[in-house]
């Protein structure tokens, strides 16, 4: 499994119904995209739920590289360079993925906490940790979806979690999940990936 999340920060005034609109109007068109195993179509708003930005973020979990690449390389990337311009995008290897409680009901919100992996920590223990921080976020009530991976260039972990719900158990930034795309769920590997 891969994570991997673009952001586009938009101005404070930013009319955010046109992200809500542009979500609407092409969300769909990875609804069957091979190798893509969730894309979440995320969408902050400022002063909503704690966040200081308007901001567009999708975040995706994809079950082949080959998927990935082919988002990214074969054109369907670019409608969001032309709209918005080339993003960062961050990457990370995957160390769980488990179905949340309420795996069946739509999901809502999303968090997502980025954190550093400390200097000095046994990397075993600290990746176990991960994995069983997953398995806790995905027992959760109103849990849909918990996954967590590591940048290994930047020694940077996430959490990512889908909720039914707007009272996530999780901390982190919370985003509104505009739409889902789930093509390749169940071939995402279950538990730790090692």
């Amino acid at each position: 499994m891969h994570a991997m999340q673009y952001e586009f920060t938009l101005p404070a005034d930013y009319d955010m119904g046109v992200i809500r609109s542009r979500v609407a109007r092409v969300g769909h068109l990875l609804d069957d995209w091979d190798g893509l195993g969730v894309k979440t179509y995320l969408m902050r708003e400022r002063g909503l739920h704690g966040s200081p930005v308007n901001q567009y973020g999708p975040f995706y979990l994809w079950h082949t590289v080959a998927g990935m690449n082919g988002f990214l390389w074969g054109g369907a990337f670019q409608g969001p360079v032309d709209d918005f311009g080339r993003p960062r995008i961050r990457q990370w290897t995957g160390l769980a993925f488990e179905e949340g409680t309420a795996a069946g009901s739509p999901a809502a919100f999303a968090v997502r906490r980025r954190q550093p992996v400390p200097d000095g920590v046994e990397l075993a223990a600290f990746m176990a940790d991960a994995a069983a921080e997953t398995a806790r976020l995905a027992a959760a009530d109103g849990a849909v979806l918990a996954a967590s991976a590591v940048d290994t260039g930047a020694w940077e972990l996430v959490h990512f979690s889908l909720w039914e719900h707007g009272a996530p158990k999780a901390e982190g930034d919370v985003f509104q999940v505009l739409h889902l795309s789930e093509p390749g769920r169940g071939a995402l590997p279950r538990g730790r990936q090692w």
